[in-house]
């Protein structure tokens, strides 16, 4: 089984609601937070260390149309899965096409490049370890 065999349907489960009562009972943290970086990617934080501790983050962003992220790295693990629209997952130079119900990952020292087309994309991202999603949104301004 592959780590994104593994983890994407814990994540899959946990981001559409399908956990335990109880724990969408503790808080209404799990609505999140909202950042806004410079380019109109939006981060929504829905759960991190407020609520379920250092090890995981799990987030939900929205890339614009035609958004091209360039290449970059991380300082964790970081999944995707696409909830819509079309996401070019490019890991160090070679191109991924995730479409809707398709996941990705990359690992790092691996570089990552995110680009989108006319349609932007919605996904489903999760950070292990969780502080990744918070260092990503110190960079962006908190939406209201």
């Amino acid at each position: 089984m592959t780590l994104t065999e593994a983890c994407c349907p814990i994540a899959i489960a946990v981001a559409f609601g399908c956990v335990a009562p109880t724990a969408l009972a503790q808080s209404d943290k799990l609505q999140g937070v909202t950042y806004r970086a410079p380019s109109g990617t939006t981060l929504r934080l829905m759960l991190d260390e407020s609520n379920v501790g250092p090890e995981v983050t799990l987030g939900e962003m929205t890339f614009p149309p035609n958004q091209d992220s360039g290449d970059h790295t991380h300082g964790a693990i970081e999944m995707f899965y696409v909830v819509s629209g079309e996401l070019d997952h490019v890991v160090n130079g070679v191109s991924h096409l995730l479409k809707p119900g398709m996941s990705g990952f990359v690992k790092p020292p691996d570089k990552v490049r995110h680009k989108t087309g006319p349609a932007g994309a919605k996904v489903v991202v999760v950070w292990v370890p969780g502080d990744e999603g918070r260092r990503i949104a110190s960079r962006w301004q908190k939406e209201p």
